[in-house]
């Protein structure tokens, strides 16, 4: 039932603490996909703008007009996550150096 492999595994984990340059690291990358979810959130809307729904059905109307919606609208929400996220991270990571450059400060006196 217990395998010894797993066990060793779990033991074996580090822990990572976090650095300012992982959190930069981290920051630009989600800045990136922020920048690439919204570019690519403009283009479908603007795709969908280009694109009128062809119909007399009022029914189809207005599921086709809420489907849109909700892509753009799902585009936009991952596009602030990663904008949120990427804050976040460089907020951290200035906290993070703001902390070890005091610190050394504080051990220098």
């Amino acid at each position: 039932m217990s395998d010894p492999n797993i066990t060793q595994q779990t033991e074996a984990q580090v822990k990572v603490t976090a650095s300012p340059l992982r959190c930069i690291t981290g920051a630009v990358i989600s800045g990136g996909m922020c920048f690439a979810v919204y570019s690519l959130m403009i283009a479908i809307a603007t795709n969908f703008a280009t694109k009128p729904i062809h119909s007399v059905n009022p029914l189809v109307v207005k599921i086709s007009s809420a489907v849109r919606t909700l892509v753009v609208g799902v585009f936009a929400l991952g596009s602030g996550v990663f904008g949120i996220v990427a804050v976040g991270l460089l907020a951290l990571g200035v906290q993070l150096l703001v902390q070890k450059l005091t610190k050394h400060k504080g051990n220098q006196n």
